[in-house]
């Protein structure tokens, strides 16, 4: 008999945090996040509240935890995009198809109870949280803001009756093709003549972070014809600020300005945190800070985090700037391999970047719905 309970307890969300630890305790691909970050991320700010309404549940077997989820309302998609939709997250289960059936039931019961139309996941709360169930490519690292599931995930919920919704490709290519695709320098410097823009140069993360609120604005006019895409709010840039973007050297972000000092395009990558974050096992003690450490001064894989272009600018080659300053600096750190985050399928544009350089498509993730 499959008992699903929601939670409230610090107790009881360290152990709906510290499952996937146990369930991927053999595998060689997933990848833990930090746990006391994972439970400081789950105690929402009062701007979050306004506009999120979550709950949390535990499956338990026998009295041992073996799935989880969280049922969540985003009411800005709900009443300003007419999404009428539960997302679900931060779901986990053993290969147990009564386990997967009964924690969605929730999803499902949340949506009638709030009379929204139909479920969605896995998702986060905002669309700057991490999405998609892996659906191809089981045997890579996932990225810092990509998920790890097992093969039988996704078997589970097409019999449950979710249909894929939302589809997303990562992208995967060698420092070595990037340098023989074209010549940066010239067509960089033929762009910047052309259009009147340029590439800033920073000396520390400081200096870049006055430019990260109009960053954000041009992320939200970048993808603003998505039919998926949800604007970031304020709260959220605020968030990413403090979290991420403090953190990052300045040779992994690029800005693009015109003449005005206006950003037209950015682009902000990191080097890769995986196999950091799985020595490191969840915890920064005892060594866990000294494997985060080491992955940021010496790392041979980067990953593209956010890329962001103005509508205007998207078919004039301003991305040869973000290019050049990215072969040169991933060069000089002897980066090898670079990787992009999850894009979706839908967005032709942004995959258009990236075609020059011959990538592989390694993996691939999908949301699923089921209609109430």
């Amino acid at each position: 008999m499959i008992l699903v309970k929601q939670i409230h307890t610090k107790e009881e969300m360290k152990q709906f945090v510290s499952f996937p630890f146990s369930l991927y305790k053999n595998s060689k691909y997933w990848v833990p996040g930090m746990i006391k970050e994972e439970l400081k991320s789950f105690d929402l700010n009062p701007n979050i509240l306004e506009s999120i309404k979550v709950n949390y549940f535990l499956a338990y077997q026998n009295n041992k935890v073996v799935g989880r989820i969280a049922v969540i309302i985003n009411w800005t998609e709900v009443n300003d995009l007419n999404k009428r939709k539960v997302r679900f997250g931060w779901f986990d289960f053993i290969d147990d198809i009564e386990v997967s059936s009964a924690l969605l039931q929730k999803a499902e019961e949340f949506a009638k109870e709030h009379q929204l139309e139909y479920v969605e996941g896995p998702m986060g709360f905002t669309n700057m949280d991490k999405a998609g169930m892996l659906t191809h490519g089981f045997d890579y690292l996932p990225t810092m803001i990509g998920l790890y599931n097992y093969e039988y995930y996704p078997k589970h919920l097409e019999k449950l009756g979710y249909k894929p919704e939302a589809e997303w490709l990562e992208f995967s290519m060698t420092m070595e093709n990037i340098g023989k695709a074209w010549n940066m320098e010239k067509m960089a410097s033929m762009i910047e003549k052309r259009y009147q823009v340029k590439a800033l140069q920073f000396n520390s993360i400081k200096e870049v972070l006055p430019y990260v609120d109009e960053m954000f604005g041009v992320l939200n006019s970048s993808y603003s014809e998505l039919q998926s895409y949800v604007p970031i709010q304020q709260y959220q840039i605020d968030h990413y600020k403090e979290k991420y973007i403090s953190f990052i050297h300045p040779d992994y972000i690029s800005i693009i300005v015109n003449q005005d000092h206006k950003i037209v395009a950015f682009a902000i990558t990191m080097p890769s945190f995986s196999k950091a974050f799985k020595k490191a096992n969840g915890s920064l003690f005892p060594f866990g800070w000294y494997h985060l450490l080491k992955a940021m001064k010496k790392n041979d894989h980067a990953e593209f985090y956010l890329i962001g272009i103005e509508p205007e600018y998207q078919s004039k080659g301003v991305t040869a700037l973000i290019f050049r300053d990215f072969y040169n600096r991933f060069t000089k750190r002897r980066i090898k391999t670079v990787e992009t985050n999850p894009l979706l399928e839908e967005n032709k544009k942004i995959q258009q970047l990236w075609k020059t350089f011959d990538p592989i498509i390694h993996k691939k993730r999908k949301t699923y719905r089921k209609d109430i």
